[in-house]
């Protein structure tokens, strides 16, 4: 009998939620990489698929193997492959430990890779663009661990001077007189390894436009597993979901315990409908697939006659 051949390497999940793209491989204990590729941003780096090198940054959670395995690999080819040197954001509590990890490949391959290593306490923010900043806050996980949400910076003109000329704004703004306040827009917020508490209920994570959190357990019976990892449980999501005003809340992390089609059912079986809908399984590769390609069917049919082109190309 000839050998079988080995698996073929897993896709990566994909959801398209207009208008960014979230897609990467999550699994609980194994390996998490998510990207957001239009921000050239990762969260996580367990593994290191080719997809993600693009990222010119990535945010570590926490320090676990299955989020960090890929870190060096993917500073490594960032160079290797002449994308620039990558930034590694994290906690400043592991800071010093991913330093350490990052010399001991160092001194393994007799070479240096650069890379920028940029740590955060809670509440402090990282520059990503202009208006566009990443600020962390602490989450509770057996090892210290982090959530980023990622906002933008809007300027916006003071109500009283709405409807004034060109002319006289910039004469009110020459006199010292601050016409515009700053509005602070949660886009995205990025949750690993975490207990449910009170960093899952503050303002910029409820009113996140999208937010990509773990759920291991879906089982009834794994309450307790999720107790003692400080993990996220569906029943913790349910409770969640009746505070989360998000558009879409991604949900990654998923333990093999748990059956992908099953863990589907019980959600839409528990949230109900009209509330299941705006919540994604990021390895389900089936249901998304067939979002997509619905999706697509859409955008072709909206489209101008001759403007109806294949958008997955």
């Amino acid at each position: 009998m000839l050998p079988k051949p080995p698996p073929r390497e897993p896709s990566l999940g994909f959801l398209y939620l207009p208008p960014y793209r979230i897609q990467g491989i999550s699994v609980a204990g194994e390996a998490v990489a998510v990207q957001v590729p239009e921000f050239d941003l990762s969260f996580d780096m367990g593994v290191c698929p080719r997809a993600m090198l693009p990222s010119r940054c990535v945010a570590l959670s926490h320090g676990h193997m299955d989020h960090t395995g890929g870190l060096a690999y993917y500073c490594s080819q960032r160079r290797f492959q002449g994308m620039g040197t990558g930034t590694i954001v994290c906690d400043a509590r592991i800071a010093a430990d991913v330093q350490a990890m990052m010399e001991g490949f160092h001194r393994l391959e007799r070479q240096r890779t650069p890379y920028e290593l940029v740590s955060l306490e809670a509440e402090q923010t990282y520059e990503l663009r202009p208006n566009l900043l990443l600020r962390a806050f602490h989450v509770e996980h057996t090892a210290p661990s982090m959530g980023y949400v990622l906002i933008e910076r809007r300027n916006k003109l003071l109500e009283k001077f709405t409807g004034l000329p060109q002319e006289k704004l910039r004469e009110i703004k020459a006199r010292g007189e601050e016409i515009t306040r700053t509005l602070e827009i949660p886009l995205i917020t990025y949750i690993g390894d975490t207990a449910p508490g009170p960093p899952l209920v503050r303002q910029d994570v409820r009113t996140s436009r999208i937010v990509i959190c773990e759920c291991t357990f879906f089982d009834a019976d794994h309450r307790d597993r999720a107790k003692i990892g400080k993990h996220m449980h569906l029943d913790d999501i349910i409770e969640w979901l009746r505070v989360l005003e998000c558009e879409h809340l991604v949900l990654h992390h998923v333990s093999r315990r748990s059956n992908l089609a099953a863990a589907r059912a019980r959600l839409l079986e528990l949230v109900g409908a009209d509330r299941a809908h705006r919540v994604h399984l990021l390895m389900d590769h089936r249901t998304n697939r067939a979002r997509y390609e619905q999706q697509l069917a859409e955008a072709q049919a909206a489209a101008p006659p001759g403007e109806a082109g294949d958008e997955s190309r």
